[in-house]
């Protein structure tokens, strides 16, 4: 069966990159399901939840906003933040979320702000992901 090798990277590190059946992304225009052979496309990634098939088994990534390039036999994504679900630590998570949150209510210039808009997005998205998968 043919597969597709799936990479993640943020500035950081390489999060992921392991072979795989099929991937779901959130697109900009919704979920894409991205199986072998897919025709090459090159889109944005929003926020939300990547989900990895491999084996006939589930994997679950919060990821941030990016990039994704798609071949038939390649998806590599480039994101800002991207965590494994079982990764995730939901205090810390919901912290930051909390820390955001109270930025916001502060007088901030127009580049402080989309800072700590993308922060506060990234810990929702995590907490979204752990939370969903915890269920």
């Amino acid at each position: 069966m043919a597969t597709l090798k799936l990479e993640i990277v943020t500035p950081e590190a390489k999060i992921y990159s392991e072979d795989v059946d099929m991937v779901t992304l959130p697109g900009v225009e919704g979920e894409m399901g991205i199986y072998p052979m897919h025709i090459a496309l090159m889109t944005q990634v929003t926020s939300g939840e990547i989900v990895a098939r491999k084996g006939g088994q589930d994997y679950y990534l919060a990821v941030g906003e990016g990039f994704v390039e798609i071949t038939g036999d390649r998806v590599a994504v480039l994101t800002d933040m991207a965590i494994k679900a079982d990764d995730i630590d939901e205090q810390k998570a919901e912290e930051a979320r909390k820390r955001a949150e109270a930025r916001l209510s502060e007088k901030l210039s127009d580049e402080e702000s989309a800072t700590v808009q993308a922060a506060l997005l990234n810990s929702l998205t995590q907490l979204n992901v752990k939370r969903r998968r915890r269920n």
